[in-house]
């Protein structure tokens, strides 16, 4: 159900947007480590090591394209904020012919750049067939995995953060059944991993479709909306080509750090896919509260909330560090055991290099937390220049901490990479954000309902909280008439 983010206590609001996004991303993770699971513990390390290998470039150009599909729907969200539903209808048009456009380029040029690129990254030799094979798999299925990632940030954008949650759950589901009946069952390897994951999210695909067309009227599109303009599709590409570019950026890095690794061996690369898979179920629940609040942001920017943008993110950045103290102890103490399940019997040296990776990682998970709440909250504002910046800035310190850090102190100066990354874009982004504060402090702040000058407002949350937020209209915020200027959801 569509559902409006500019009413009630902010960090309610955007924990309850939340919860549905971190289940996501946990089942999301976990069908990946099954995935990790079923590859290393079937077909070996060797296997698991070379679907590691072909990660960081899966990334760079799976990831351009989910930035940039995430983008499309930041526009979506402040002119649902803002009650315009035509404009909203314009905005999935536009977004969808983005998408579509992307996933032609991505499904015919990736396949054929796919063993160029892992040579460029010197896969060990012994890795390349198999690394090929999943990757151009993967790439030939991408277009579902582009339209899902859409139609669910197209479904955020509008409040709705539950229904993605259950066709991400049922996508899970099915690909967990398929990895197993396709690797073990039907002993097709690593490119059975790759389809099954293609299969189940096109069925996913399909059922989104099906919900949007019979539960969601915001959201279809009519015949006029298709034809966009070049100022329609120019606005998307504003706010998604830098967020594409953003995770591009990031992926670069991860590229410098597969070549490091790829020189150490094969026990390298797999202790650092084992690792990841492991971390990123962890990363997955802080990125939750980013996206959360950059939805939170973009509809209370678009509903003329300065107040409540404020707010949230205070408080989001409180529910940062208690989430990050909690998931970091959790990798921390657990991370040798939760490593054991992914590699078969005596093999003591992958444990003990992934352990270390995640004890690194878990330490600092503190500040990664905060740079996903403000990074989220300048890209709900629409701001584009420095959270690229901040990709620019993770790229240097992840590439510096692989040559430098690598060279001299092997696997472990590797490590290091994340966590360095990590705190270079925060120490961008805390002054772009306080000077985004100050800006927000100065804008005028639009009532949600038409109310004479000099009355008083009482604002509750949604579900029934006895909670009230007082909201006092200002008549230099008001329409001309001296009245409050009213804002109606759509």
């Amino acid at each position: 159900m569509p559902q409006v983010l500019t009413a009630g206590r902010p960090w309610r609001v955007i924990l309850r947007f939340a919860v549905p996004l971190l289940v996501g991303n946990v089942v999301q993770q976990l069908y990946h480590v099954v995935d990790a699971m079923v590859v290393g513990r079937v077909l070996g390390v060797e296997a698991l090591a070379a679907v590691g290998a072909t990660g960081s470039f899966l990334f760079l150009l799976v990831g351009f394209a989910w930035g940039m599909t995430s983008g499309f729907a930041i526009p979506t969200a402040q002119a649902f904020g803002a009650g315009d539903a035509t404009a909203v209808r314009r905005s999935v048009a536009a977004g969808t012919l983005l998408t579509a456009a992307v996933t032609v380029v991505l499904t015919v040029a990736a396949p054929l750049l796919t063993e160029p690129a892992l040579r460029l990254l010197r896969t060990p030799e012994e890795l390349l067939p198999q690394a090929t094979t999943f990757a151009v798999v993967s790439f030939l299925g991408a277009g579902t995995t582009m339209f899902f990632n859409y139609l669910s940030a197209v479904l955020r954008a509008i409040g709705d953060s539950r229904t993605p949650l259950v066709y991400l759950v049922v996508s899970c589901l099915l690909n967990i059944v398929l990895v197993v009946g396709a690797v073990p069952g039907l002993g097709l390897g690593v490119a059975g991993a790759a389809a099954a994951t293609v299969v189940s999210q096109g069925v996913s695909v399909a059922l989104c479709l099906e919900h949007v067309r019979r539960r969601v009227p915001v959201l279809h599109v009519r015949r006029e909306d298709w034809r966009v303009t070049a100022g329609d599709l120019g606005r998307h590409l504003h706010l998604g080509l830098p967020m594409g570019f953003q995770a591009s950026i990031i992926a670069i890095g991860i590229l410098a750090v597969q070549v490091r690794l790829n020189e150490l061996g094969a026990d390298a690369v797999a202790a650092y896919t084992t690792a990841t898979r492991v971390d990123g179920l962890a990363v997955s629940l802080l990125a939750s509260l980013g996206l959360a609040v950059s939805m939170f942001v973009a509809q209370n920017h678009g509903a003329g909330r300065p107040d409540r943008i404020r707010e949230g993110v205070r408080q989001s950045l409180w529910l940062s560090v208690a989430g990050s103290v909690l998931i970091g102890g959790v990798v921390v103490l657990g991370g040798a055991p939760l490593v054991r399940l992914f590699v078969g019997p005596d093999q003591e040296r992958v444990v003990d290099m992934a352990a270390y990776y995640l004890v690194v990682n878990g330490l600092l998970y503190v500040v990664l937390g905060a740079l996903f709440v403000l990074r989220g909250a300048l890209q709900g504002l629409g701001h584009t220049v420095v959270p690229t910046v901040t990709g620019v800035l993770e790229l240097g310190c992840r590439t510096g901490a692989a040559i430098v850090l690598g060279a001299a102190f092997g696997y472990g100066g590797v490590v290091w990479g994340n966590p360095l990354a990590w705190a270079g874009a925060l120490a961008l982004l805390v002054p772009a954000y306080r000077l985004a504060h100050r800006a927000l402090e100065r804008e005028p702040v639009l009532l949600p309902a038409a109310a004479p000058a000099g009355t008083l407002v009482l604002e509750g949350p949604a579900e029934g909280s006895a909670v009230l937020e007082a909201v006092v209209p200002d008549v230099d915020a008001a329409a001309p008439d001296g009245t409050a200027r009213r804002h109606q959801p759509v």
